[in-house]
């Protein structure tokens, strides 16, 4: 959702490059950048400079998605790595856990994408979990939640610190890849305030009712817009260069 599908995330801080690590959305947040690096050391010793790092990023999204019982779509490749990061970027572009119902659907038609698409890919918070600060104003002073499920995150999410406490996006199946994001949606279970917002008398209601009753339409809509999603802004040609540490430029 930043300058596009070039591994810009991976590369940290030097001299010269202010990396996206600790842009506000990924700071604490983002994890796994060592399964990363695991992942291209055992490439780069098998096929030298041949696979970028937004390549495996690319397909490792959807193992994991398969992994995890989900749909599986047919990844693209090619894609070369970026020289360059923007922490003004990520912080401006990746949608942020507090936006409404408009501005998400902006921030997705920024980069191409219809409502339709934003929900479908939203449906990915079947899986991961979210930090106390990202929905601590939601469990305590909104009321499109349901009071059970905000008391219940109240334990391990009080009004002041503990921040970095993490509570599933999905509480229903919270490692497995299914459709019960949307159906807490229906019961007002959404963790963060942008995950009720597509449920909340407003245009995407339909579409939540859609995926829920129907999981095979989730299923199809979700690998097209992952396919889409992987398509943004690649390097391709002589653009960028295959890192040989995801890390950092060679």
């Amino acid at each position: 959702m930043n300058q596009g599908c070039d591994a810009s995330i991976l590369l940290d801080d030097t001299a010269n490059i202010t990396g996206e690590k600790t842009a506000g959305p990924n700071n604490n947040s983002v994890r796994g950048y060592e399964v990363i690096d695991t992942i291209k050391s055992q490439l780069e010793s098998l096929c030298a400079g041949v696979v970028s790092c937004a390549d495996i990023v690319a397909v490792a999204a959807r193992d994991s998605v398969v992994a995890l019982g989900g749909t599986s779509w047919t990844v693209l490749l090619g894609r070369r790595d970026s020289t360059t990061a923007s922490l003004s970027a990520a912080n401006s572009n990746i949608p942020a856990p507090t936006l409404s119902l408009s501005g998400l659907i902006s921030a997705f038609a920024n980069k191409g994408f219809t409502a339709k698409e934003m929900v479908a890919l939203s449906g990915s918070h079947t899986i991961g979990q979210a930090r106390c600060t990202s929905f601590r104003t939601r469990i305590y002073n909104e009321t499109t939640i349901d009071s059970s499920f905000a008391s219940s995150l109240r334990a391990n999410c009080p009004s002041t610190g503990g921040d970095n406490n993490l509570s599933p996006l999905d509480t229903t199946s919270p490692t497995s890849f299914d459709n019960a994001y949307f159906k807490n949606l229906q019961s007002q279970k959404g963790l963060l305030h942008s995950d009720q917002q597509l449920f909340s008398g407003g245009s995407t209601d339909s579409q939540v009712n859609a995926y829920s009753s129907n999981p095979g339409s989730f299923s199809t809509d979700f690998a097209n817009a992952m396919v889409k999603m992987g398509n943004l802004s690649p390097l391709t040609g002589t653009s960028g260069q295959i890192r040989t540490n995801c890390r950092k430029v060679n």
